[in-house]
């Protein structure tokens, strides 16, 4: 009899603890999802605001395809004096 009444406080206290246990890894996830949304809502804007300054800069990149500014990038890129200048410029991360 005195076995029944040690084992139930110990399996109240199990599943205590599993159910602890449940809360913190959702409340981990939830943190991750958060994380991931920031991030990607972060990069999306950078993304956003680097197109708007490339078609600020050559109003004839609105017009162009995916593909036609990647090769016109590149091209730019192929100028005398560009290697120069993209050597130049602070590495992500590095605060200018």
């Amino acid at each position: 009899m005195n076995e029944k009444i040690t084992a139930h406080p110990q399996k109240e206290e199990r599943e205590k603890v599993l159910k602890e246990i449940r809360r913190l890894e959702n409340r981990k996830k939830i943190l991750e999802n958060k994380q991931r949304n920031e991030e990607r809502k972060a990069r999306t804007r950078r993304l956003i605001e680097r197109g708007a300054i490339l078609e600020g800069i050559f109003p004839l990149a609105s017009n162009l395809s995916g593909a036609e500014v990647k090769a016109f990038l590149i091209a730019l890129s192929h100028l005398p004096g560009a290697a120069e200048l993209t050597a130049n410029l602070p590495k992500s991360g590095d605060t200018p």
